[in-house]
């Protein structure tokens, strides 16, 4: 039986849990040597899907959960509060009152809040706590493929849980659901440092909430490579290297170029939302031009106008000039992609609660959100998702938590 259990959120930065990036993209972010970092991990994540994990590397489910919900005991006074991101505020935000969550926050947002400031309290956490919050008072009872399920939508993804369950018999006695998978340490708010081992197995229970961590288990064997499988990885693998050590060079003094990388991913991320994932220097040039041409034409007087086409000039140039060479960069960039969409597939092929999306003609069955690798060791994480199955529904639903 399959211990799955989902994680939800991002990765550190600056020893903050703000922001998680593709594993693809480490080619953008730090040059070659994250290209091999992403190597390294995905080799590490087929390993444990071939039953060969060293134990290095561990492999977790990202929730589609919102908002992003702090909670633990202040350093600084003592007091339990509850927070958003706003926590990272110059001016943190935290909330020891339903007055201070009036006061720092609104309309449905506010009312989870004060769901999770009565409730949260009651897990005794030691430290501080980051986490997704799947439900409150919004869980629905619906039926999905003949079977009665409880369901919850906190973003793009609805989860269904049958309610005959022994999860489901959980959550209909709780008022909150939440995925914890971040813990904080430090003297002060300011000063906090992360890492991902929440332990919950150390919180009280109480069945006002339903929680859980991001801890992935097979037992079953159903998520394991067949020999002919990872043979072929270990082969694309291989490959992307070797494509690496040729681009190095290049790659690293691209790496340096914040300007070029700033527009390759605001460039990726538009070919998402077209249903495309392989990019080219040719389709980087087209949409670099159409970009700055806007931005030229909605400026008025000649001197700014002039700046900006100076901008454009230089940026085009760039890529003319570098034409092969960055059209080798997106195919390393779509090799690591494709190694990547192997290894979802493999892990999308067992989960415990089910997921959907609506549609006009009722529910769609969909993958989970995606997966995270996480390094024990470097406690750094990267994020596994297919990004033509959720991104694109989530770049195109409307967000309930964007304040």
């Amino acid at each position: 039986m399959l211990n799955f259990r989902p994680y939800i959120t991002e990765v550190l930065t600056e020893a903050k849990n703000l922001h998680m990036e593709h594993i693809e993209d480490s080619i953008f972010n730090d040059g070659s040597k994250g290209v091999d970092e992403a190597l390294s991990f995905l080799g590490s994540v087929a390993e444990m899907l071939s039953g060969n994990s060293k134990g290095k590397i561990n492999v977790t489910v990202k929730w589609d959960g919102a908002p992003a919900v702090f909670a633990g005991i202040n350093p600084e006074n003592g007091k339990f509060f509850v927070a958003t991101k706003s926590i990272f505020n110059v001016t943190p935000k935290l909330n020891y009152t339903n007055s201070d969550i009036d006061k720092n926050h609104g309309g449905q947002l506010a009312d989870k809040l004060k769901v999770a400031l009565k409730h949260l309290k009651k897990l005794g956490i030691v430290g501080i706590l980051q986490g997704d919050l799947m439900f409150t008072d919004d869980v629905s009872t619906q039926t999905i493929g003949g079977e009665e399920c409880y369901t919850f939508q906190p973003n793009t993804i609805l989860y269904a849980v049958p309610v005959n369950s022994d999860l489901g018999k959980k959550i209909s006695k709780a008022k909150l659901g939440i995925v914890f998978h971040t813990k904080y340490k430090g003297k002060t708010i300011k000063d906090l440092s992360a890492s991902f081992d929440p332990q919950v197995k150390k919180l009280a229970q109480t069945r006002d909430v339903w929680f859980d961590d991001a801890d992935f288990k097979d037992t079953s064997g159903t998520a394991t490579f067949t020999k002919k499988e990872m043979s072929e990885i270990t082969t694309l693998l291989k490959s992307a290297k070797t494509k690496n050590k040729q681009l190095s060079g290049f790659i690293n003094l691209l790496s340096k170029r914040n300007d070029i990388i700033t527009e390759i991913k605001i460039y990726g991320n538009s070919l998402v939302r077209q249903g495309a994932n392989k990019g080219s220097a040719e389709g980087f040039k087209k949409y670099i031009n159409s970009k700055m041409q806007k931005a030229i034409d909605a400026v008025k007087t000649d001197s700014a106008k002039g700046r900006k086409e100076s901008i454009r000039k230089e940026l085009l140039g760039y890529i003319t000039k570098n034409n092969k060479k960055l059209d080798s960069v997106f195919e390393l960039h779509f090799a690591l992609s494709e190694i990547k969409i192997r290894l979802v597939r493999k892990l999308e092929s067992v989960k415990q609660i089910g997921t959907f999306l609506k549609t006009d003609n009722g529910f769609k069955v969909t993958a989970p959100e995606g997966f995270v690798a996480v390094d024990r060791i470097g406690n750094k994480a990267l994020k596994l998702v297919d990004r033509l199955e959720f991104s694109m529904q989530n770049f195109n639903a409307s967000k309930n938590w964007d304040k």
